[in-house]
Parts: C-alpha cells; structure tokens; sequence
C-alpha cells in the first residue's frame, strides 16, 4: 500500500474539492484525511489531503504526472505531491543554550519526531558532548564577522550534500544570510524567546520583568530577510506573576520555547504548514 499527501492552493471556483477527490477516487485512491480551507479576503482555496492506494502496480511518478495534466493545468493549481511514508531530512544548528537541543534529540531518539537528523552544526563546540550521546554527527562551524560567508558556504554544502530537506535553528546566536534563506525559502524554522512582536532584542524576559507582565510566550517561525518577521507556523504563552523573578521566567521561557519549536517542526515534518503571503494555513 502507497499513501500520498497532497497539499494545493488556488483560486476560489466552484466544485473544486469535488474534482480532486473523484480524481482520487477514480485512479484507485481511497482518502483518509481532507480539510480545507478558504481565504474569504483573497479569495484562495486551500486543501490537504491524504490518500492510499492499494494497488502494487501504482507508481507515483506517473501519478504526478497525470494529476498535472488533468488537473494542474486547467485549474492553475499550485501544488505539492508527497510520499506520505517518506521522511523529510533535519539539519540542526545550535550554540551555547541547550534546552531546546536535549528536547528534540529526546523526542527524535523517542520516535515521537518522524523525521532524520543527518547532523548538528554548531558556531561553538559546547554541545557536541549531547550530540555524541544521541549519536548524530556534529560538525563545528566557527562564525566571526570577517568568515561568515565562508562558514555559511561550509553549511551549505553539508547540507546539499546530505540532501537536507529542512533546518531548524535551535538557539542559534547566529543571523542567517541570504545564501541559506534562498536555498531553504519556507525551510528554515526559528524559534524566537518571546511572543511576537513583543519584547525582542537581547534580554526579552528582563524588559517583560520591567512592565510586570502577566503572560510570557515564545514563537517559531520561518526564517526570511527581515529579521523575526517570517510566516509563524506555532505560539503559546504562559500566565505568570509579580512573584517571579528574572530567572523564574527565564525557566518558564524556555519550557515554553521546547514545546512550541518541537510542535512546529512535528508539523513541518507531516507537511501539514502552507505558507501563502507570508502567513500560514495550518492543517489538523
């Protein structure tokens, strides 16, 4: 048995979820999962679903292809067609902080993350002792003012060398410049220590700890050329109160940061995030 995901955006038009399921139908597929979604404003369709076939003789290439030409086409669909079963590969990149590193390492190592980790980059060599223990190859990649480039083109070529298919920044102190970002457009996932737009800069829980404020959160999303202002794919906040002080939120902080980034990547990794002008349709 073959599963498929299948992920497309279009104009809104009549008839247009019935179409692609009789598709479905009618080529031997059976769906399990549809949602859909519309945009009133800009009148476009979003759909995700899922489909199995049971025949030994189904071929996914040509599947394509005959989707492309009896569908693609007429609708002027955009569109993306996967094989359910096959995971996408995760390049992370750390620092020196790492809380977010041992949560997804744990899961990953847990098989709660359907996903591979082909390996770690690091600017600092601090973390390779965790990576060690989850066995993932580290590779330390020193970042100064005058080498950027050369350590990002290093980077780059580890990852199209292991066929990457995505990163996650995992408390990486390090900005990323366009040769990554137009390699990995929609790719590249953050995680950012606060709720955005609020509080950024270097010590977001020290300006929240001088308003006073009641709630604390954390955001991922993906990474673009304006800083912290890329589609966000997962957000939580926490309550909070006058009796934490700096370091309590800090803890708070970081619980929140792990449970935010692993969502955003469980997502990413089951294709379930379409990013349409730089926000996002997040599927069930």
């Amino acid at each position: 048995m073959k599963k498929i995901t299948l992920l497309i955006n279009c104009k809104d038009q009549p008839n247009i979820i019935a179409l692609v399921t009789n598709f479905m139908a009618s080529n031997g597929g059976n769906i399990v999962y549809v949602d859909q979604h519309v945009d009133r404003e800009q009148n476009i369709f979003f759909m995700r679903l899922e489909s199995e076939f049971k025949s030994p003789s189904f071929n996914i290439v040509d599947f394509k292809a005959l989707f492309k030409s009896t569908l693609v086409e007429t609708f002027q669909l955009k569109w993306h067609l996967y094989d359910s079963e096959e995971k996408l590969k995760m390049a992370l990149f750390v620092s020196k902080y790492d809380h977010c590193l041992y949560d997804i390492l744990s899961r990953y190592s847990s098989g709660e993350l359907f996903l591979e980790i082909p390996f770690i980059i690091s600017n600092h060599n601090n973390l390779k002792p965790i990576a060690d223990r989850f066995k993932i190859p580290f590779y330390h990649i020193p970042v100064t003012k005058g080498n950027k480039r050369k350590a990002e083109e290093q980077q780059l070529e580890l990852l199209e060398s292991h066929h990457v298919d995505f990163i996650v920044l995992a408390r990486y102190m390090q900005i990323v410049s366009n040769l990554l970002i137009d390699k990995y457009v929609d790719k590249i996932i953050n995680i950012h220590h606060s709720f955005l737009p609020a509080f950024v800069g270097a010590k977001p829980y020290h300006s929240a700890y001088e308003r006073g404020v009641k709630i604390i959160g954390a955001t991922s999303h993906y990474i673009t050329e304006k800083l912290d202002a890329g589609p966000i794919i997962e957000q939580d906040v926490a309550h909070v109160s006058h009796t934490y002080t700096i370091k309590d939120l800090i803890s708070k902080g970081r619980d929140l940061e792990k449970i935010v980034l692993s969502n955003a990547i469980k997502l990413h990794a089951k294709r379930k995030v379409m990013v349409y002008n730089n926000k996002t349709v997040i599927f069930s």
